[in-house]
């Protein structure tokens, strides 16, 4: 392999980084980017203004404190195609399919025996959490498997945000929103009755992410 091929696949992988990295924090500046990447900030723009050409980022006007606003670079949703879709166009063309096939009762019937296994499956992989935090730790774990990019984020005051960062169902979700509503009942069932959990932002909503606020119940 040749020091130019060598130079450009360096660079993909790079650039390929830089992706995931935005897509777990949801938008990052130079600094933060040079930083996390060991690389002078010139690279770093470098990277990014060629991303920007290939149309999978772009950027927006941050405001500070103090001194001149600065670039936060974020994703475009052309950069979803770097993500699991879940077969996002077999599964649109499916609930399109069973819709007409059974009626919206006879899809809402299938989703139920759907969410009855992931259930069962779930809470097979929540065995022996001592708490609620290991049993959000453990339900973060199959989510990011299947796609989700799942994690937990204690606040100050201590409630746990449980946040997904993709949705693999998303195009599906968007024509079919019992698969959402199913989830959050999921959710619900395997963390049992000892914590209270809401959805707040929502991606098919608008949202970054889907983030679930998870409080304990007090007896």
């Amino acid at each position: 392999m040749n020091e130019n091929q060598t130079k450009k696949d360096v660079s993909t992988r790079t650039r390929r980084a830089i992706i995931d990295a935005l897509k777990h924090q949801g938008g990052m500046d130079v600094t933060s980017l040079s930083s996390q990447f060991s690389l002078s900030g010139m690279a770093i723009r470098q990277h990014l203004n060629a991303l920007k050409e290939e149309g999978f980022v772009t950027h927006v006007e941050e405001t500070r404190p103090m001194g001149r606003p600065t670039k936060r670079w974020i994703l475009t949703p052309a950069a979803d195609q770097f993500f699991p879709s879940g077969y996002s166009d077999l599964s649109v063309s499916l609930i399109q399919s069973m819709k007409e096939a059974f009626g919206e009762e006879g899809l809402n019937q299938l989703l139920a025996v759907r969410n009855q296994k992931m259930q069962k499956q779930y809470a097979q992989h929540l065995e022996g959490a001592a708490n609620v935090r290991e049993k959000l730790e453990k339900l973060a774990e199959i989510r990011t498997i299947e796609g989700y990019m799942a994690e937990v984020k204690e606040q100050e005051d201590g409630r746990l945000l449980f946040i997904e960062k993709h949705c693999p169902i998303c195009a599906a979700a968007a024509v079919c929103t019992g698969l959402c509503k199913n989830e959050l009942h999921l959710f619900r069932t395997v963390l049992g009755n000892e914590v209270q959990i809401e959805r707040g932002e929502y991606m098919l909503a608008g949202g970054r992410n889907c983030v679930y606020t998870v409080v304990p119940v007090k007896k």
